[in-house]
């Protein structure tokens, strides 16, 4: 017997994400990389520079397991300053090592075998692991091209008294669109309603277009009681690779998360928290950032004007979906793959992110890029 036969695998259906096939055939092929979501233009060198002081004087050791205070207190200002909701530093956020940390820390609190989990679909990559770990059972709600809106009255049907863990996303990666208030509000009835709790992953709170205003669970009392929320600085501040974030929500709450969180990663990179502490003081730094990926969005769909592309509406995110209906009658997946190959450019394809693989013809393009690379990837889009 070798090795590997003495492995019983937890996730033997999980492979390679999408995202690093997608990544590595656009290296491969020398293609524009529109497919990971990643900014390709540098932070503000004024936080480099307040890591770097921080570095200095000597902030390099052990943060505690909940975060710096001086950063817990600077997320709950702004967190008020937003959405005029007060969370205890202390008691009611946490720093985490990114996004993705807090939610997998979420689900392992929570959720327990035969417990029952809501997820919209598409959904990003990240849920479904957990839940299947932690032995709880995925329910999916399909959202559908091209507008991707919730029925709710078919959507409580799916919410019963099993039902421990909805998982809300908005601004909503892959599909660009957001949540409005009377979504919220909807929602918060059923939540009250039931047995269920709210993991709301709000990554891209600060990235809405339009003038829409981000309807986070925060500004719904009922809901935010019952709710644990993910913020990104990863997503904010265009620093992906710095795995920076935190949750926040209520103690009785929270109290579960942390005793998971500590045994996960116990505590995040320390220097960073000190100067993301300091950056926060000057809101600009947060609240300017919707219009200039509004700008690059404008700039993307311009480009595009006369390609045999349509492109559905994005309400938020960096994201911009485009329905290759009139180009091909290709699977998602194998238009991707000869967009990237035959064309120069990488997408993702839609349908990996549902769990039935649902076809659409719609592909998810990341316009967080410099300008030129924005301008050189529509151009080769327009020739097919």
């Amino acid at each position: 017997m070798i090795e590997t036969d003495l492995i019983k695998s937890k996730l033997p259906d999980v492979g390679t994400t999408i995202f690093s096939v997608m990544s590595k055939m656009a290296a491969d092929c020398g293609a524009i990389n529109l497919s990971q979501g990643f900014p390709d233009f540098p932070i503000d060198p004024r936080l480099s520079e307040l890591v770097y002081k921080n570095m200095q004087k000597g902030n390099n050791q052990y943060a505690p397991m909940q975060g710096v205070p001086d950063l817990r207190e600077a997320i709950a200002r702004k967190i008020k300053r937003t959405y005029n909701q007060e969370y205890n530093p202390d008691m009611e956020i946490t720093v985490t090592a990114g996004a993705t940390q807090g939610i997998y820390t979420t689900i392992s609190a929570l959720v327990s075998e035969g417990d029952e989990v809501i997820v919209f679909t598409p959904a990003y990559d990240c849920y479904m692991p957990p839940i299947k770990l932690n032995q709880g059972t995925a329910r999916h709600y399909q959202l559908k091209a091209p507008d991707y809106k919730v029925d709710w009255q078919e959507f409580r049907k799916l919410v019963n008294p099993r039902t421990k863990l909805i998982i809300l996303n908005t601004p909503h990666n892959p599909t660009g669109t957001i949540l409005e208030e009377e979504d919220m509000l909807e929602l918060e009835e059923i939540i009250t309603n039931s047995n269920a709790f709210l993991l709301s992953d709000e990554v891209y709170e600060h990235i809405t277009f339009d003038g829409k205003a981000h309807a986070s669970a925060a500004r719904f009392p009922k809901l935010a009681s019952r709710s644990l929320i993910v913020a990104s600085f990863g997503k904010t501040f265009h620093a992906t690779g710095w795995k920076m974030g935190y949750i926040y929500g209520p103690e009785y709450l929270m109290k579960e998360f942390r005793k998971v969180h500590q045994y996960l990663v116990f505590s995040v990179n320390t220097p960073a928290q000190y100067a993301l502490a300091e950056y926060l003081e000057a809101p600009e730094n947060y609240e300017n950032i919707s219009p200039m990926y509004e700008r690059k969005r404008d700039l993307f769909l311009k480009a595009l004007e006369g390609s045999r592309f349509k492109a559905i509406p994005s309400s938020g995110t960096y994201f911009q979906l485009l329905d290759f209906s009139a180009i091909s009658n290709d699977k998602e997946v194998g238009f991707a793959e000869k967009l990237t190959k035959e064309h120069g450019v990488a997408a993702i394809p839609v349908s990996v992110f549902y769990e039935n693989k649902r076809e659409q013809q719609v592909l998810r393009f990341c316009f967080a890029k410099d300008d030129d690379t924005l301008l050189a990837a529509a151009k080769k889009l327009s020739e097919l």
